[in-house]
């Protein structure tokens, strides 16, 4: 699930960190970088057990409205569709999900105000209103229904959006990718499956898993080899004057290129080159990339580049 875009990202700042605490300590920031891919994977279960929580507070609402001492007809006899939600009876049952969240530790607890918000955008929303009139009541419109409460409700609201990244400071750039594996996860759920339902491992192989390590420790190792090949063709740039997050998101790149020969060259420069839009200056993008291109020109002239 944690694909190689995040790994970069993770990659990148752990390395930046590293250079802004001054310890040099490889071993303690490597085990900071696992911690932080491990922190995005607990965000999908977040996530995931967001569903089941809210549906159960629905329930708890409905049935104290149902237990006032002079209920409304509309109190004794509400429209029980969400908490009848099939997909998520099915997802709360999950073995895959309940293990984690045990072994995890993870819940909402003492969230109830962030819990409530969201059930109340998804109650005041047309998709919720469409949902409990549609006369096709079936697992295909349950499960859709919450697929589109999480794209169009949740992906790209940026009051929850805020509040999770409050809540942890390793989420701060994962809930878009995070989002759209639960999206993802919530598409591919059958029925049929019951609570063996698959739900996406952290890594989709061991090749990823250690891509992440490898990566980050070739930058930290080779960092005076990458900053010569760096500062070669910097031209009539001085290194004093250049971004510090440019000269490590080179940096980085220089390690994928010269490490990694599955990955395409074009592949590491775009995925670089679009880091540096985001994590470094405005004209961040166009530099780095005129840099690597040389960098890549000259390597692939010397035959120590072998790869396209």
């Amino acid at each position: 699930m944690i694909n190689r875009i995040l790994i970069r990202i993770k990659v990148l700042q752990i390395l930046f960190a590293y250079y802004q605490n001054g310890s040099r300590d490889l071993q303690a920031a490597e085990k900071e970088l696992q911690l932080s891919l491990r922190k995005s994977y607990d965000l999908y279960y977040y996530f995931l057990l967001l569903i089941t929580d809210i549906t159960y507070l629905q329930e708890l609402i409905v049935d104290n409205r149902r237990n006032k001492y002079i209920p409304k007809e509309s109190e004794l006899n509400p429209n029980i569709r969400l908490i009848e939600n099939r997909f998520a009876k099915q997802l709360k049952e999950n073995k895959t999900l309940k293990t984690y969240l045990l072994n995890e530790n993870i819940s909402w607890n003492g969230e109830d105000d962030f819990l409530r918000s969201i059930l109340e955008l998804i109650i005041k929303s047309d998709i919720y209103d469409e949902y409990i009139k549609n006369p096709d009541d079936s697992y295909e419109t349950d499960r859709e229904f919450w697929r589109l409460v999480f794209k169009r409700l949740i992906c790209g609201n940026e009051n929850i959006e805020e509040y999770l990244e409050d809540r942890c400071i390793y989420w701060n750039d994962d809930i878009e990718i995070i989002e759209t594996f639960v999206i993802k996860t919530i598409k591919k759920f059958d029925e049929s499956k019951g609570a063996a339902q698959s739900l996406l491992p952290m890594f989709k192989d061991r090749e990823d898993e250690e891509f992440a390590i490898a990566l980050f420790r070739q930058s930290v190792l080779n960092e005076a080899n990458y900053r010569d090949l760096i500062e070669k063709h910097m031209k009539n740039w001085e290194t004093e004057r250049i971004a510090n997050m440019d000269l490590i998101i080179m940096q980085v790149a220089l390690a994928e290129l010269l490490n990694f020969p599955s990955i395409p060259t074009n592949v590491t420069l775009n995925e670089y080159i679009d880091a540096a839009k985001f994590y470094s200056t405005p004209k961040s993008g166009t530099f780095i990339n005129g840099i690597l291109d040389s960098v890549v020109k000259d390597l692939k002239k010397e035959k120590i580049l072998l790869k396209d």
